[in-house]
């Protein structure tokens, strides 16, 4: 998701690295009365019902140089499988635009931090197939630094093979997102809805061996990144963008180092085939930079034998900058559909 001005992932305080920068259909805010909390000046609360996006092509060039960005420095892949992280580069335009139109009634365009994403796929998403994003706003709640807001995108096919009876439609749920950000500085948006929690996998209760494994990612890594994944936000491009915007230099992107973990645990934990991660989530509360060590801590969860869970944990020298990372894996030679 990305303000007017910077996107970023981080703590509340301000600290941030990124989401995305890309523009879409969006949703439109309707106008709601005051908040009960006296906040000064008028409120709005956006839409309530589900927007449909722009369809995607999902072009199998764009899902091998997403993966070649995101794995440079280690060996070529071993399938030509999509990330499941590349449903967040299909599903972030949507995201973006309606964090723009929220942000629309504030007397100066707020930073919008990327605070948590969850992806689940009920497939891998196929190169060469369309998808189409459906977002809907969960929620919204005042918090001392602004708003908080949670969104949920959906990925639909639109061959049909996934097509299942919900209520009185059909939908085809090839992939289901949530996204929370913080609007920081943000007042004009009227508290609603609920913040979804947190779910990822329940602890088995046996641990494997948790593997330690250090990246540092250069400059020209992440401008290959943010062509891969169409995120050009001059924060990760531009060194002086970034100083004017409150940073020491350029970001890597938030969801590059998610994208990485996910490219570790596959090679790691599931004989690489990254299509056998089903689902992926974490926390971000601090910004990287390039040129910076990232350890990754890698921690197997479902005793002996191939895991079913890797929970995962990225740092700095400065400290965490993503937490409460996991991700799920089908077992090796489930039926999932690829």
């Amino acid at each position: 998701m990305t303000a007017p001005t910077r996107t970023g992932s981080g703590p509340a305080t301000g600290a941030a690295a990124s989401a995305a920068a890309a523009s879409a259909g969006g949703v439109g805010p309707a106008a709601a009365p005051a908040p009960a909390d006296g906040a000064a000046g008028p409120a709005f609360a956006p839409a309530t019902g589900p927007v449909t996006g722009t369809p995607h092509l999902l072009d199998a060039a764009a899902v091998t140089a997403y993966r070649a960005a995101v794995r440079a420095g280690a060996p070529a892949a071993r399938t030509a499988d999509a990330s499941p992280v590349h449903a967040f580069v299909l599903a972030h335009a949507l995201a973006d635009e309606t964090a723009r139109v929220l942000a629309a009634g504030e007397p100066e365009p707020p930073t919008v931090v990327h605070l948590a994403q969850e992806i689940r796929l009920a497939r891998p998403v196929r190169p060469g197939e369309t998808l189409v994003p459906t977002l809907e706003v969960a929620g919204a709640r005042r918090e001392p630094q602004g708003t908080r807001v949670a969104v949920r995108t959906r990925l639909t096919g639109d061959d049909g093979r996934d097509t299942v009876p919900v209520g009185d439609a059909a939908t085809a749920a090839v992939a289901e997102l949530t996204t929370t950000a913080l609007l920081q500085g943000a007042t004009g948006v009227a508290p609603f809805g609920s913040l979804p929690p947190a779910a990822p996998p329940p602890a088995s209760g046996e641990k494997g061996e948790p593997s330690v494994v250090t990246r540092e990612l250069t400059a020209a890594q992440v401008r290959a990144y943010a062509h891969a994944a169409g995120d050009l936000n001059p924060i990760h491009l531009d060194p002086a963008a970034a100083r004017a915007a409150g940073f020491e230099t350029v970001l890597v992107h938030g969801m590059h180092v998610i994208a990485l973990a996910c490219e570790e645990i596959a090679d790691r934990y599931a004989d690489g085939d990254i299509a056998r991660i089903t689902a992926v989530g974490g926390r971000f509360s601090a910004p990287v930079h390039p040129g910076v060590p990232v350890e990754l801590t890698l921690q197997p969860d479902g005793g002996p034998g191939a895991p079913r869970a890797v929970r995962f944990s990225c740092r700095t020298p400065a400290g965490p900058a993503v937490k409460s990372g996991w991700v799920e894996l089908a077992p090796e030679g489930g039926a999932r559909d690829a």
